[in-house]
C-alpha cells in the first residue's frame, strides 16, 4: 500500500510540475519576431504611428510573445517597394496605402481609394460588412499578400499650391505630386501627376520641381510644412474621400500563425484602424485653424473642375473594366455598394452634417 500511494502520489506531482512548467514551454516555442515596412515616415505620429499602435496591441495581446519591430519608409526597403517585400517574404508585414501600387494593376487602387469613391465610414461597412475584405483577399492572393484595414485618414483636402485654381484652364500642365490612382484622372484633365514619396514632397514643392501636392489633411500637412512654400489650400480632395491604409502580410507568414495569433492580428489591425481615424478627426481643427492664423488661404475647387474630373473618372473606369478583368469584378460590387450608401447618407447623414456646419454653436 505504501509503493503504490508513494507511486500515486509521483504521478500527481509530475504532472502538477509539467504543467507549471509547460506554460513557460509553450511560450517560449511560440515567440515570433516579425518586420514591418512602413511606407510612410516616422514624422508623421498619425499615418505612420497607425503600424506602431498595431505592433504594441498584437505585443500587449500576446503577453510580449509576438513581437512586431515598425521600420519608417526606406529603412529596409523604398517606401514603394513594400508590396514587393512582402510578396517574396523579404519581411513579414507592411502598412501602406494600396493605391500606390496601381502601376501593377488597377484594383490594387480599389482597396484603398479612387475618385469619387466611398467615404470612410462606408469603406468600412464595405470591408467588414459587405463583399470588399473577401473581394480583395481573392485578388491579394495573386501577391501572396493576406490584407487587414489598418486605419483611414477620412475625407482628405485638395492639395497645396503655388497659385489659386480659378478654372479647368488652370489645371492645364500642372505639376501635381499626387498619390495613386487620381493621377490617371489628373492627366485626362491636362495635368502632370507624379508620384513621390511624403518624406519628399517638401523639397520638390520648394525647388519648383513640381507646382502642387497634396498630402492628407491639416494634421499632417502642417508637420511637412507645405504651407510655407504653396499658400493656396484647396479642398476637398475628391480622388480620396475615404482612403483606407492596409496592414499587408506574407501568405506564409500568415498561415503559419496559430488560431490565437490570428485572432490577435485581426483585433489589433481592427483597433488601430479605430485609433487612425480618431486622431486625424480629433487633430485636424486645431491645425487648421494655426494654418490659417499663418495666412494660408484655404479655397474650394472651383465646380468646374469638380465635373470634369468625375465625368473623367467614370469614363475611366469603364474603359479599365472593359480590359482589367481583376478591376471588373471587385468595381461592380464597390459600385453598387457606392450606390447604395450615397442613397443612404443622402436622408441621414449629408442632412444633418449641413444643418449642423451651418448652425452656429
Amino acid at each position: 500500500m505504501q509503493r503504490r500511494s508513494f507511486i500515486k502520489n509521483a504521478g500527481v506531482a509530475g504532472a502538477m510540475a509539467a504543467a507549471a512548467a509547460g506554460p513557460g514551454l509553450v511560450q517560449a516555442q511560440a515567440t515570433i519576431r516579425w518586420r514591418c515596412a512602413s511606407s510612410f515616415p516616422k514624422a508623421l505620429d498619425t499615418i505612420f504611428g497607425a503600424a506602431e499602435v498595431f505592433a504594441k496591441k498584437v505585443s500587449d495581446m500576446s503577453g510580449g510573445r509576438f513581437q512586431i519591430s515598425v521600420h519608417a519608409g526606406g529603412e529596409l526597403m523604398p517606401p514603394f517597394g513594400v508590396v514587393d517585400g512582402v510578396q517574396n517574404g523579404t519581411v513579414e508585414i507592411a502598412h501602406t496605402a494600396p493605391y500606390y501600387f496601381f502601376g501593377k494593376d488597377e484594383t490594387f487602387a480599389i482597396g484603398c481609394a479612387i475618385p469619387f469613391g466611398l467615404n470612410s465610414r462606408q469603406m468600412t461597412a464595405w470591408m467588414y460588412d459587405g463583399n470588399g475584405l473577401k473581394l480583395m483577399r481573392e485578388f491579394y492572393a495573386q501577391y501572396n499578400i493576406v490584407n487587414f484595414p489598418g486605419g483611414n485618414t477620412g475625407a482628405q483636402m485638395g492639395g497645396w499650391y503655388r497659385r489659386e485654381i480659378k478654372s479647368l484652364a488652370d489645371m492645364k500642365g500642372l505639376k501635381m505630386r499626387i498619390g495613386g490612382f487620381a493621377g490617371r484622372v489628373l492627366e485626362r484633365l491636362g495635368s502632370v501627376p507624379q508620384n513621390i514619396p511624403g518624406g519628399e514632397i517638401y523639397q520638390a514643392l520648394e525647388k519648383g520641381t513640381i507646382d502642387a501636392a497634396e498630402w492628407v489633411g491639416p494634421y499632417d500637412d502642417q508637420k511637412l510644412g507645405f504651407h510655407k512654400v504653396a499658400p493656396f489650400y484647396h479642398y476637398p480632395g475628391w480622388w480620396e474621400g475615404g482612403p483606407q491604409l492596409d496592414l499587408f502580410i506574407n501568405s506564409k507568414a500568415y498561415e503559419s500563425l496559430s488560431a490565437e495569433y490570428k485572432a490577435i492580428v485581426e483585433a489589433a489591425s481592427a483597433y488601430a484602424h479605430v485609433d487612425m481615424q480618431a486622431k486625424y478627426d480629433a487633430r485636424n481643427p486645431a491645425a487648421l485653424k494655426q494654418l490659417v492664423a499663418g495666412k494660408a488661404k484655404v479655397l474650394p475647387l472651383p465646380r468646374t473642375v469638380l465635373d470634369a474630373a468625375f465625368k473623367e473618372a467614370m469614363s475611366l473606369y469603364s474603359e479599365i473594366s472593359a480590359k482589367n478583368s481583376n478591376w471588373k469584378k471587385v468595381y461592380t460590387d464597390y459600385a453598387n455598394f457606392r450606390r447604395d450608401q450615397n442613397l443612404w447618407f443622402r436622408f441621414t447623414e449629408a442632412q444633418f452634417d449641413r444643418y449642423m456646419q451651418a448652425s452656429k454653436l
